[in-house]
């Protein structure tokens, strides 16, 4: 078979090493790749976002199959064009994927289905906004922009003034664009964070091992937030019987309500969730694997990927036996200093071997090019150094030796990964 895979970051890099793995895939395509994912796919220069170009590139070379990893695209309609013209796919269509390209879409879905979320108003007037905040007065409080923003179109506000900021620098600077538009002003949960990604076909709903996310650019959870520093799996908050319940009250329901609305979904749901005093409530959905988690699930699904992704893709899901194996993985993102905001490229990456990698952990490449025999920093976020072990510490301690010991000016990683899940596994 011949693979098209969609998208040019971590994410992509993981899902191709794993789609690999199937001895029935004969060789992948990548649009447009990155420096690691070029020693393991074919790399266009085709924007994810350009639909005519990757279906033109998706015909001449006569591809079996895509994978649309990244939101933008998936929003934009790629499944449907490219399903349009022959070739199947993993990933929501359009009206699908509005679960996660409209913030205001997914809070009325879930208060018009009852799925536990937090309390919200949506405005289109910034002064509006600003009356409300004023007169709820109550802080912290969160302000979401409406469309798709990179993971960074969502603000803790502390008082008024950061409030006031936040909805002049979103809905009249226009930081995130047209996403800014509209916003979501939303109550402030508390509670441990987890992230449950799902493969579903509108029928079947099958929930991933869960993983823990450090979105914050600094150690303590201090600093910017950012796409994500690191990662571990699973997620020791996320209890069996915690699984149970989001499933009875999240998982199914979001799948019937959008087969309701006639949004059947296909692909993998990303489920945000807090786990607040009152149960877990759902903060985000996603329309796509997550990043860095998939670095984390996917290092520990033992089942083959292409084979699921097929069964969803032809709404066969119920079919499949999915498997995890044992244990606990971690993901130590590196980045370039000054990541989420201003940073430097084009420093050489020492440390790995000619195809990206090092020894004992798997070396997902985010934002890397590959030039003159060379591994250069290309992005904010560089690498995702993943490691396995028979315990979290292990795992741990496996993903921070290798990361030590890749070196490139100005490397960024928190030190901290892991830290709040080892602290729930001592209570």
């Amino acid at each position: 078979m011949k693979l098209l895979v969609i998208g040019n970051g971590g994410r992509e890099h993981t899902i191709i090493r794993k789609l690999k793995e199937n001895p029935q895939v004969k060789e992948i395509l990548c649009c447009s790749g990155n420096g690691g994912i070029s020693k393991d796919a074919r790399c266009f220069p085709i924007k994810p976002t350009d639909i005519d170009g990757v279906c033109e590139l998706a015909k001449r070379e006569a591809v079996d199959f895509a994978v649309v990893a990244p939101d933008d695209p998936l929003v934009l309609g790629m499944v449907d064009a490219l399903t349009q013209i022959g070739i199947p796919c993993f990933g929501p269509t359009a009206d699908a994927a509005v679960i996660e390209g409209s913030k205001v879409f997914s809070k009325n879905l879930m208060k018009k289905y009852g799925i536990p979320t937090a309390g919200y108003e949506v405005f289109d007037d910034p002064a509006q906004a600003m009356q409300y905040i004023q007169e709820k007065n109550e802080f912290p409080i969160v302000i979401k922009a409406d469309g798709l923003a990179l993971g960074k179109g969502v603000l803790i506000v502390k008082n008024l003034q950061e409030a006031k900021d936040a909805i002049h620098s979103m809905m009249e600077e226009h930081i995130f664009g047209t996403s800014g538009s509209t916003i979501v002003v939303e109550e402030f949960l508390t509670g441990p964070e987890v992230s449950v990604l799902a493969f579903t076909d509108g029928k079947t709903m099958c929930p991933m091992v869960s993983s823990m996310d450090h979105k914050r650019a600094l150690d303590n959870d201090e600093g910017l937030n950012t796409g994500g520093m690191g990662t571990v799996a699973p997620n020791p908050c996320y209890t069996p019987d915690i699984a149970k319940e989001c499933m009875e009250k999240i998982f199914l329901p979001t799948m019937d309500a959008m087969n309701k609305e006639g949004r059947t979904f296909k692909g993998c749901l990303y489920f945000g969730l807090m786990l607040t005093p009152k149960g877990p409530y759902v903060i985000e959905y996603n329309c796509r694997f997550g990043d860095p988690e998939t670095q984390v699930v996917l290092e520990m699904l033992d089942s083959d990927l292409l084979t699921i992704m097929q069964a969803v893709s032809k709404g066969e899901l119920a079919r499949q036996e999915i498997r995890f194996r044992d244990g606990c993985a971690a993901c130590v993102v590196l980045a370039s200093g000054g990541y989420p905001q201003h940073y430097e490229t084009g420093y050489e990456i020492c440390g790995l071997d000619e195809n990206g990698q090092a020894p004992g952990v798997s070396v997902y490449h985010a934002g890397t090019k590959f030039e003159d025999g060379k591994f250069l920093t290309a992005g904010g976020r560089v690498l995702g150094v993943t490691a396995t072990g028979e315990n979290l510490p292990q795992a741990l301690q496996k993903a921070y030796a290798a990361a030590d010991a890749i070196t490139f000016k100005g490397k960024h990683c928190r030190r901290d990964i892991g830290a709040r899940a080892l602290k729930a596994l001592e209570k």
